[in-house]
């Protein structure tokens, strides 16, 4: 028994990394870029008070997302005249570093003026994109600036209605950026360990929508919303293997939820009359299985999917949408409800947290027969726009003043 007992405990050693590399956010929408948590159950049973708030901290402006990583909370927000990229200790909020960098970015509509690419961290380091088109690598423990990358100014990459907003994705050895530059500059990739310019492609215009990347069938493809259509590419090369035509009528347009992959599928969504499609990959060109305005049109918040249905707002922020559920292989409309306004929808086990835009936490189960509320707390005050963090049992999210972390788990 005993090669038997030590076999074992060898395995627990092994694995015990990837478990807890599991509990992390790291990036936007999650591990996976999918908004889905996978980490230990959240508790459906919440205090008539709402779940404990454990910290919370005054913040500056922005719409990036919260991230973490081994037991660390990064935000990236704006003070007066710098972006900062903030460090706490992710459990009670206790301050570790702040990097500060000098912005002049002003909001041609006086809406924000902060941030709003959400960080990620791979390897002990994190990767920024402000809203301004400068991209830092920072590390992890103690802030200190690895790199830097100016694209706007080096890529000629224009301003558009809200400033940059890729959220950077780490992917092999590159990171990769929508950020619609000059010259053979839409899509580029910079070495993560150096900066240096690793690849160039596309003379398409930049979306709001942050790139994923999958494995389809031993093919490795990275997906990317530009103002043109959803292009796949190789992310180790930039080599463009589909450009799928798919793109709002008009000019004054947001399309800014992330593709979201689903088996060998992906689901792109956008308002402005773009509306909803699945598509099938693995060869050089997508098939079409469906395609609908009146499905799941989402605004900005990235829609989830659970077992054959997707969850998600329908219609534009500004015009009262609706939460929805559709057949992921028809794109029919389950059900429908518009009393909620605007959100972002995280899905954890057979449940959806919404995080509502007026600062409420909605806990409903996660079924295509109908919505039904279970739990709700009013956590943050108005004007929360960014996607939360889940990670280890403890949401994070953000208004534009305030940064909050709430206890889902059982204490341990």
């Amino acid at each position: 028994m005993k090669p038997i007992i030590a076999l074992i405990a060898l395995c627990l050693l092994v694995l015990s990394p990837i478990q807890n590399r599991g509990s992390d956010w790291p990036q936007f929408l999650g591990p996976n870029r999918d908004g889905e948590y996978r980490g230990k159950p959240i508790r459906e049973d919440w205090p008539s008070q709402g779940p404990p708030i454990v910290w919370k901290e005054r913040i500056g402006h922005g719409f990036s997302a919260p991230v973490v990583s081994g037991g660390r909370l990064i935000l990236f927000h704006r003070k007066g005249n710098q972006e900062i990229v903030q460090c706490w200790k992710a459990s009670d909020g206790t301050p570790i570093w702040s990097h500060t960098a000098p912005t002049r970015y002003r909001d041609d509509f006086g809406f924000d003026d902060g941030p709003r690419a959400t960080p990620a961290i791979a390897d002990g380091r994190i990767y920024t994109m402000g809203a301004e088109g400068l991209v830092n690598c920072l590390d992890l423990a103690s802030g200190k600036e690895i790199w830097s990358m100016d694209c706007k100014t080096t890529f000629q990459a224009p301003k558009g209605f809200f400033g940059m907003v890729c959220s950077p994705l780490v992917e092999g050895d590159f990171v990769i950026l929508n950020i619609g530059g000059g010259n053979g500059a839409g899509i580029v990739a910079f070495d993560r360990k150096t900066g240096a310019l690793a690849w160039k492609t596309t003379d398409h215009g930049a979306s709001y929508s942050s790139p994923v990347a999958t494995t389809i069938r031993d093919r490795r493809y990275g997906l990317v919303i530009t103002q043109t259509g959803l292009v796949g590419l190789e992310p180790a090369s930039g080599k463009v293997v589909f450009d799928y035509p798919w793109a709002p009528p008009m000019n004054a347009s947001v399309s800014a939820a992330t593709p979201l992959v689903i088996g060998d599928q992906v689901f792109i969504s956008a308002s402005y009359q773009t509306g909803a499609a699945l598509l099938s990959l693995g060869g050089d060109q997508p098939r079409q299985i469906w395609a609908s305005d009146e499905a799941l049109s989402n605004h900005y918040a990235t829609s989830v999917h659970h077992n054959g249905f997707l969850y998600g707002f329908h219609g534009r922020q500004e015009h009262g949408p609706s939460l929805r559920c559709v057949e992921l292989g028809t794109g029919k409309v389950q059900w429908s409800d518009s009393s909620l306004k605007a959100g972002t929808v995280t899905l954890a086990g057979d449940s959806l947290l919404l995080m509502l835009e007026d600062g409420r936490l909605i806990l409903a189960p996660a079924s295509p027969e109908r919505f039904r509320i279970t739990a709700q707390a009013q956590v943050l005050p108005m004007e929360v726009r960014a996607h939360p963090a889940l990670a280890d049992g403890l949401f994070y999210a953000r208004s534009k003043q305030d940064l909050v972390c709430v206890q889902l788990t059982f204490p341990d």
